[in-house]
Protein backbone atom coordinates (compact mmCIF):
# COMPACT_ATOMS: atom_id res chain seq x y z
CA UNK A 1 0.00 0.00 0.00
CA UNK A 2 1.44 3.24 -0.76
CA UNK A 3 0.22 7.10 0.03
CA UNK A 4 1.44 9.92 -1.11
CA UNK A 5 3.19 12.23 1.76
CA UNK A 6 5.46 15.19 1.30
CA UNK A 7 6.03 15.00 -2.68
CA UNK A 8 6.96 11.39 -2.56
CA UNK A 9 5.87 8.12 -2.56
CA UNK A 10 5.37 6.06 1.38
CA UNK A 11 5.16 2.44 1.51
CA UNK A 12 2.98 0.65 4.24
CA UNK A 13 4.13 -2.82 4.41
CA UNK A 14 4.19 -5.83 7.49
CA UNK A 15 7.13 -5.77 9.87
CA UNK A 16 9.81 -8.03 9.47
CA UNK A 17 13.00 -8.64 12.43
CA UNK A 18 15.29 -7.31 9.84
CA UNK A 19 13.38 -4.18 10.54
CA UNK A 20 14.25 -4.41 14.39
CA UNK A 21 17.15 -1.96 14.19
CA UNK A 22 15.58 0.94 12.54
CA UNK A 23 12.13 0.68 14.44
CA UNK A 24 14.69 0.52 17.76
CA UNK A 25 16.54 3.82 17.05
CA UNK A 26 12.89 5.66 16.07
CA UNK A 27 11.66 4.54 20.00
CA UNK A 28 15.28 4.79 22.00
CA UNK A 29 14.54 8.36 20.32
CA UNK A 30 11.71 8.59 22.01
CA UNK A 31 12.66 6.82 25.43
CA UNK A 32 15.84 8.97 25.72
CA UNK A 33 13.87 12.35 25.33
CA UNK A 34 10.51 12.23 25.90
CA UNK A 35 7.75 11.58 28.49
CA UNK A 36 5.63 9.66 25.81
CA UNK A 37 6.84 6.38 26.42
CA UNK A 38 7.17 5.01 30.07
CA UNK A 39 9.87 3.02 29.27
CA UNK A 40 13.64 4.49 30.81
CA UNK A 41 15.99 1.90 29.46
CA UNK A 42 16.92 1.79 25.84
CA UNK A 43 15.84 -1.17 23.88
CA UNK A 44 18.26 -3.17 21.95
CA UNK A 45 17.76 -4.52 18.61
CA UNK A 46 17.63 -7.65 19.97
CA UNK A 47 14.30 -7.08 21.97
CA UNK A 48 12.96 -4.96 19.56
CA UNK A 49 13.05 -7.88 17.16
CA UNK A 50 11.73 -10.26 19.99
CA UNK A 51 9.04 -7.49 20.16
CA UNK A 52 7.94 -7.68 16.68
CA UNK A 53 7.93 -11.99 16.33
CA UNK A 54 5.89 -11.31 19.47
CA UNK A 55 2.94 -9.47 17.95
CA UNK A 56 3.27 -10.78 14.52
CA UNK A 57 2.21 -14.43 15.84
CA UNK A 58 -1.47 -12.91 16.25
CA UNK A 59 -1.68 -9.08 15.29
CA UNK A 60 -0.04 -6.77 13.12
CA UNK A 61 2.49 -4.38 13.08
CA UNK A 62 3.26 -2.25 10.34
CA UNK A 63 6.26 -0.19 8.90
CA UNK A 64 6.10 3.42 6.94
CA UNK A 65 8.89 3.08 4.60
CA UNK A 66 10.41 5.39 1.98
CA UNK A 67 13.54 3.95 -0.05
CA UNK A 68 14.29 1.84 2.11
CA UNK A 69 13.98 3.54 5.13
CA UNK A 70 11.82 3.11 7.92
CA UNK A 71 9.93 6.49 8.71
CA UNK A 72 7.62 5.17 11.18
CA UNK A 73 5.82 2.08 12.29
CA UNK A 74 2.58 1.24 13.96
CA UNK A 75 1.22 -1.89 15.42
CA UNK A 76 -1.95 -3.31 17.87
CA UNK A 77 -1.68 -6.14 20.15
CA UNK A 78 -3.03 -7.67 23.39
CA UNK A 79 -5.05 -5.19 26.04
CA UNK A 80 -5.26 -7.01 29.06
CA UNK A 81 -5.02 -10.65 29.70
CA UNK A 82 -7.94 -11.61 30.83
CA UNK A 83 -10.14 -13.98 28.29
CA UNK A 84 -12.94 -11.31 28.47
CA UNK A 85 -10.99 -8.64 26.81
CA UNK A 86 -9.73 -10.75 23.77
CA UNK A 87 -11.63 -8.70 21.33
CA UNK A 88 -10.04 -5.65 22.56
CA UNK A 89 -6.47 -4.48 21.46
CA UNK A 90 -4.03 -1.19 22.59
CA UNK A 91 -2.39 0.94 19.70
CA UNK A 92 1.08 2.00 18.99
CA UNK A 93 2.37 4.30 16.95
CA UNK A 94 5.75 5.99 16.47
CA UNK A 95 6.64 8.61 14.07
CA UNK A 96 10.51 9.06 13.51
CA UNK A 97 11.33 12.97 14.71
CA UNK A 98 12.49 14.30 11.82
CA UNK A 99 9.19 13.34 9.68
CA UNK A 100 6.61 14.38 12.63
CA UNK A 101 3.28 15.96 10.18
CA UNK A 102 4.15 14.62 6.82
CA UNK A 103 0.87 11.99 7.22
CA UNK A 104 3.04 9.38 8.31
CA UNK A 105 1.01 8.18 11.47
CA UNK A 106 -2.39 9.05 9.92
CA UNK A 107 -1.24 6.79 6.89
CA UNK A 108 0.04 4.26 9.69
CA UNK A 109 -3.08 4.36 11.38
CA UNK A 110 -5.67 3.96 8.35
CA UNK A 111 -3.90 0.61 7.81
CA UNK A 112 -3.54 -0.37 11.37
CA UNK A 113 -7.66 0.23 12.10
CA UNK A 114 -8.36 -1.75 8.95
CA UNK A 115 -6.21 -4.57 9.38
CA UNK A 116 -7.53 -5.20 13.57
CA UNK A 117 -11.34 -4.47 12.16
CA UNK A 118 -10.33 -7.45 9.47
CA UNK A 119 -9.38 -9.59 12.27
CA UNK A 120 -12.64 -9.81 13.61
CA UNK A 121 -11.51 -7.08 16.90
CA UNK A 122 -14.27 -4.70 17.55
CA UNK A 123 -12.71 -2.39 20.23
CA UNK A 124 -9.24 -0.08 19.99
CA UNK A 125 -7.65 1.39 23.05
CA UNK A 126 -4.63 3.86 23.18
CA UNK A 127 -2.89 5.43 26.03
CA UNK A 128 -1.14 8.88 25.55
CA UNK A 129 0.84 10.20 28.06
CA UNK A 130 -0.10 13.99 28.29
CA UNK A 131 0.61 16.37 27.31
CA UNK A 132 0.73 15.45 23.47
CA UNK A 133 -1.78 17.49 21.75
CA UNK A 134 -0.54 15.95 18.67
CA UNK A 135 -1.60 12.45 19.20
CA UNK A 136 -4.80 13.27 20.82
CA UNK A 137 -5.16 15.11 17.72
CA UNK A 138 -4.79 12.39 15.59
CA UNK A 139 -6.65 9.33 17.59
CA UNK A 140 -9.22 12.16 17.42
CA UNK A 141 -9.39 12.42 13.36
CA UNK A 142 -9.16 8.79 13.41
CA UNK A 143 -12.92 8.07 15.43
CA UNK A 144 -10.97 7.76 18.86
CA UNK A 145 -13.12 9.39 22.17
CA UNK A 146 -11.78 10.23 25.41
CA UNK A 147 -12.69 7.35 28.09
CA UNK A 148 -11.14 8.74 30.66
CA UNK A 149 -8.24 10.42 32.14
CA UNK A 150 -5.22 9.06 34.84
CA UNK A 151 -3.45 11.73 36.69
CA UNK A 152 -0.53 11.09 37.60
CA UNK A 153 0.01 7.38 37.41
CA UNK A 154 3.33 7.59 35.38
CA UNK A 155 6.63 9.23 36.31
CA UNK A 156 9.76 9.67 34.39
CA UNK A 157 12.06 12.35 34.51
CA UNK A 158 11.06 12.83 37.68
CA UNK A 159 7.63 14.41 36.90
CA UNK A 160 4.00 12.45 37.37
CA UNK A 161 2.40 12.34 34.34
CA UNK A 162 -1.09 12.13 33.61
CA UNK A 163 -2.27 9.09 31.11
CA UNK A 164 -5.43 9.58 28.81
CA UNK A 165 -7.32 6.41 27.45
CA UNK A 166 -8.75 6.93 23.65
CA UNK A 167 -10.98 4.17 22.75
CA UNK A 168 -12.12 3.50 19.04
CA UNK A 169 -14.77 1.29 17.99
CA UNK A 170 -14.56 -1.01 14.35
CA UNK A 171 -17.46 -2.78 14.25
Amino acid sequence: MNNAYGGSMLAIRQAEEQDARQIAEIYNHYIRHTKITFETESVTIEEMAERIRGKISRYDWFVAEDNGVITGYAYYGEFRGRAAYHHTVESTVYVAESMMRMGIGSALYDRLIKSAGNKGFREMIAVIALPNEGSVVLHGKKGFNEVGVFRGIGCKFGEYIDVIFMQKSLY
